[in-house]
C-alpha cells in the first residue's frame, strides 16, 4: 500500500479574521488572572447577579483588588453591572461563554 504524500504548504483558512482575533485577544487577556478566571466561573454557575460583597470572602481578597479584576472583566465586554442602592451586582454577558467557545469552533462556531 502506498502512503499519501502531505503537502506541508497546504494552509487552511482561518476562521478568524483579524478584528475577531483582536477582539478575542482582548478577552483572553482579561482572563489570564486565576482570580479573574474564578470571577467569571462563579457568575457562569450562579443563577442570578452576584455582588462584590459576595466575591470577596469566596476569592479571599480585598474589595479593592476584587474591583481591579472586575473593572478588567468590564472592560473586556465580559459582565453587565446593575446598581442596587450601594451595591452592584455582576453578570456573564449572556454571549461570551459562546463569543469564546466559538473561537475554537469550525466556521466560529456556526452549523
Amino acid at each position: 500500500m502506498e502512503a499519501q504524500e502531505l503537502s506541508c504548504c497546504s494552509i487552511v483558512s482561518a476562521g478568524i479574521d483579524e478584528d475577531a482575533a483582536t477582539q478575542a485577544a482582548a478577552v483572553f487577556k482579561a482572563l489570564a488572572d486565576p482570580a479573574r478566571v474564578r470571577i467569571v466561573n462563579i457568575l457562569a454557575t450562579s443563577a442570578r447577579p452576584v455582588c462584590v460583597c459576595e466575591l470577596i470572602p469566596e476569592l479571599g481578597l480585598s474589595q479593592g483588588t476584587v474591583s481591579f479584576h472586575i473593572k478588567k472583566l468590564m472592560s473586556a465586554g465580559l459582565l453587565e453591572r446593575e446598581q442596587r442602592g450601594t451595591w452592584a451586582f455582576y453578570t456573564l454577558q449572556s454571549d461570551v461563554l459562546v463569543r469564546i467557545a466559538g473561537i475554537f469552533t469550525p466556521e466560529g462556531g456556526h452549523a
